[in-house]
């Protein structure tokens, strides 16, 4: 029997919420029935077995083996892994929640320090200064870049923003997404101390997914519904009904419209009435959110009437281009090949 295929999410708190909810919104409901449950799984994906785990720990266990696929935050796996170790490989980069940043922030009292010029001033003339960070190999590589000796790396856990106040260090490196929680306590950001924009992301062990195909075939299938959803996310389809004299006539018409595109353009069809006089067409467009009210408008400007609306859940495209540019980072050339042929 060939081993069950293994995927890590986050075990606890906001992130796995997030993960959860974005899953079940893709169509990939991960049935985890006891909160402290430690292993559940997808129905969409009998194949696949869900482990919880730490989200820092999820990036070394793929890394490792001991896990095929995982979802885990940009910031997390370039912590957890050096600039030059291919063990894992990103397969999507952007799932387009749990966006953050990892930020410099020192005190508000230190007016003379907005940027890390001024920051390497103040180390310089304090003999040195002391960082707080569970980041520690993410602000190392930073400070080293930047031609910063004078800071040193202190590794915590729990609240950093609290470690000036207590006076085990002298300034932080944090994760922060608004900002807040640093200006309640007395911390502000550098204009220049982004370290590195997050979002959580899905990567995979590349050994698995070079030799195991059903560790490949889940990825596929995982691609499929996650883009398909993103794709279709502030979507909707709008149906309406529109007299004319062909279906060129009413292309022609939508096109005259600026919020009408569609996709690739507007599905036309004729309508069967009941006293078969013809003359009446069904069309309908895909529209964002965002454009929706103005898009009604210019239907009913064009003869529309009986408009639709309805959200969409997901947009198949005819190939994941994720997925293709997967084989293509993992040299199956035959494979691209054949996804072009199919």
């Amino acid at each position: 029997m060939q081993p069950q295929v293994r995927i890590a999410l986050p075990s606890k708190g906001h992130l796995e919420e997030q993960t959860l909810a974005f899953l079940k919104e893709a169509g990939l409901r991960v049935d985890k029935i006891n909160p402290r449950q430690y292993s559940a799984h997808m129905p969409a994906l009998p194949e696949v077995l869900v482990l919880f785990q730490r989200v820092r720990d999820i990036p070394k266990s793929i890394a490792a083996g001991d896990v095929d696929l995982g979802i885990a935050g940009t910031d997390t796996v370039l912590e957890a892994l050096g600039p030059d170790d291919n063990r894992v490989i990103t397969i999507h980069e952007a799932l387009g929640y749990g966006e953050c940043e990892l930020v410099v922030a020192v005190p508000h009292a230190w007016i003379d320090v907005d940027n890390l010029d001024g920051l390497a001033a103040k180390a310089h003339q304090n003999g040195g200064l002391r960082v707080a960070t569970k980041h520690v190999n993410l602000a190392e590589r930073f400070f080293e870049s930047k031609g910063m000796p004078d800071i040193r790396i202190v590794s915590a856990d729990g609240a950093l923003e609290s470690a000036p106040a207590v006076g085990y260090a002298d300034f932080i490196v944090d994760i922060t997404s608004s900002g807040i929680t640093l200006h309640d306590n007395h911390l502000k950001p550098l204009k220049d101390g982004v370290i590195c924009r997050s979002q959580s992301v899905l990567i995979g062990n590349r050994e698995a997914l070079e030799t195991r195909e059903d560790v490949l075939g889940v990825t596929r299938k995982l691609l499929e519904f996650i883009e398909a959803q993103l794709r279709a996310h502030g979507q909707h389809m709008v149906f309406a009904n529109m007299r004319g004299e062909s279906e060129g006539e009413i292309a022609e018409r939508v096109f005259s419209q600026t919020e009408l595109g569609g996709l690739q353009g507007p599905t036309v069809s004729p309508i069967i009435t009941r006293d078969g006089s013809g003359g009446w067409w069904a069309i309908n467009i895909v529209v964002p959110s965002d454009r929706l009210y103005t898009a009604i408008q210019q239907l009913r400007a064009i003869g529309g009437s009986g408009v639709i609306v309805t959200p969409i859940s997901y947009i198949f495209e005819e190939r994941p281009q994720r997925y293709q540019r997967l084989l293509a980072a993992l040299g199956r050339a035959d494979l691209v090949e054949a996804n072009r042929n199919s």
